[in-house]
């Protein structure tokens, strides 16, 4: 499989294998070619990458797994959880390998013994799940950014000595405006730059991982024993078992790894998708995977006491970690203005996302003003509509923190959820077909006689991870901690049911209805 891979590859650079099997893919797929292919592996492999930003996350999101969990209670839901995310990842890779290049997620299964497709398409539910989730993580990231702004003001300037920064929700929301902004100008004004910069943040993305591990492992004082790394766990959060604290602290590398698939939205604009794609989507899980660990453990060893890092004025755990263990202002900031930096990346990628998933939904009339969201510049080639709209509800959503971060929470939380399930129910379908006559049909990635068994793990680890995004940090939560997404996923399901019954059914195109043989 390797040197099929190196061998398509090496077409990349000629243009001719790999656009003749683009083109005979999009045929297959009754679908029209209307974006540039200007993503190779190497730029898409940033594009994931850089998007998903697992070592960063790490640091960001370290307060609900110390929380939950503790030292020891991080480490080993981190491993357990990615054994679970990447059989999820593997199984997706090879489900996309068969439905490439078409940037929505559905799953044409054909029956190879005869010319007719067996085919399980994705239904509307789950395309508005796929919107909803990719519109909730970039409001989700660029207020991460916006808070993350805050916090460093508060961490600096929180000395009754000096000027004292007032924490006020409505500076979040101004800067999560802006920073939904510059992921627009990028994605428009600069969408020609967007392929070999992603590249350029991928060089980035692990140039600040070496910066920060080496800062924490050489500027530090000592270090945690291995005892209480290894062995130590924190029920902060007063839940009845430590099993179940540590359960709820999932949320912490959960966080760090969505959006792998985020190269299948992309797949129209990359050259051989049918193989680049899946391979990208394998080979971000294991970079950052193994970053995310590093970075965790150097976290765990070098923070403190734990009990100094939780509840901190900024509102992020890292920061008086990454200050005890390098013993200085200056290159805290620097370490959190280099997160800052990856995560304002995160977010253009996550919003050159959302805009193609919105766009593909559209393209099968399944949206309100379908025609004008899946409409593509003739001259940019890009769905601007989509980009502009997607900047528009992240605005209006930022409204909601002014009046509660709680309410607003409740919206952006609910990213993980509705991706788990745009997962959870194709590979449900895979597993239902591959006990059909003729199976599924041949991919140029493959799981072979693994399939299976690996398509059962990851549901099973999907379906029991999910019920755990729906969790509270903490036991017996007043209204304001509470986790409300469930009740926001809720609504969405009722909401996506509701307008299939009423209009969709009427004018929704599925992708199924658009396949057939090409010879």
């Amino acid at each position: 499989m390797n040197s099929a891979m190196d061998k398509n590859m090496m077409s990349q650079d000629v243009g001719i294998d790999a656009t003749d099997q683009d083109d005979w893919d999009m045929q297959r797929l009754g679908k029209t070619q209307q974006f540039k292919r200007n993503f190779r592996f190497y730029s898409i492999l940033g594009f994931t990458t850089t998007l998903m930003a697992t070592w960063e996350s790490i640091l960001l999101t370290s307060t609900y797994g110390l929380t939950d969990g503790g030292r020891a209670g991080m480490v080993y839901v981190y491993i357990g959880s990615f054994v679970g995310f990447f059989s999820a990842v593997i199984s997706m890779a090879e489900i996309a390998s068969i439905q490439l290049p078409n940037i929505g997620w559905t799953v044409p299964l054909a029956d190879t013994l005869n010319s007719n497709p067996t085919i399980l398409s994705a239904n509307p539910v789950l395309g508005w799940l796929s919107v909803l989730g990719w519109q909730a993580a970039f409001a989700s990231i660029c207020y991460l950014c916006g808070t993350l702004i805050q916090g460093l003001l508060v961490f600096n300037y929180s000395e009754p000595s000096g000027w004292v920064y007032g924490f006020e929700r409505w500076h979040g929301t101004l800067l999560t405006i802006a920073i939904a902004a510059v992921g627009t100008l990028v994605n428009t004004w600069g969408y020609k730059i967007l392929p070999p910069l992603e590249g350029l943040i991928l060089a980035l993305h692990l140039f600040g991982f070496v910066v920060v591990v080496v800062l924490m492992w050489a500027m530090s004082p000592g270090k945690a024993s291995g005892d209480s790394v290894w062995k130590e766990f924190t029920n902060s959060g007063e839940w009845p078992s430590m099993g179940l604290a540590c359960l709820v602290g999932q949320l912490t590398p959960i966080f760090s790894w969505t959006g792998p698939d985020a190269a299948t939205h992309m797949s129209e604009e990359v050259q051989n998708a049918a193989l680049v794609v899946p391979w990208c989507m394998v080979s971000t899980a294991l970079i950052n995977g193994g970053l995310g660990f590093i970075m965790l453990i150097t976290l765990l060893y070098k923070m403190g006491d734990i009990q100094d890092v939780l509840a901190p004025a900024s509102g992020f755990s890292f920061l008086p970690a990454v200050n005890h263990a390098t013993g200085s202002v200056a290159a805290t900031n620097a370490v959190a203005a280099i997160i800052l930096v990856m995560e304002v990346c995160s977010a253009i990628g996550i919003l050159a996302t959302v805009s193609r998933q919105t766009f593909a939904f559209a393209r099968d009339d399944a949206l309100p003003f379908s025609k004008q969201l899946a409409h593509v510049n003739r001259r940019t080639q890009i769905p601007i509509c989509s980009v502009l709209v997607s900047t528009i509800i992240t605005v209006l959503l930022s409204l909601i923190n002014i009046g509660s971060t709680a309410a607003f929470n409740a919206v952006a939380s609910v990213m993980i959820a509705a991706l788990f399930t745009t997962y959870i129910l194709p590979i449900a379908a895979v597993i239902r077909v591959r006990f059909q006559p003729g199976g599924i049909p041949p991919s140029r990635f493959s799981l072979g006689i693994f399939g299976l068994p690996v398509n059962v793990f990851s549901l099973a680890w999907l379906c029991f991870a999910i019920i755990f995004t729906f969790f509270p940090t903490a036991n017996n939560p007043t209204l304001v901690d509470m986790n409300w997404s469930i009740l926001v996923f809720g609504a969405v399901v009722i909401f996506a049911i509701a307008l299939y019954i009423v209009h969709g059914r009427r004018v929704y195109r599925a992708p199924v209805t658009q396949v057939r043989k090409v010879e």
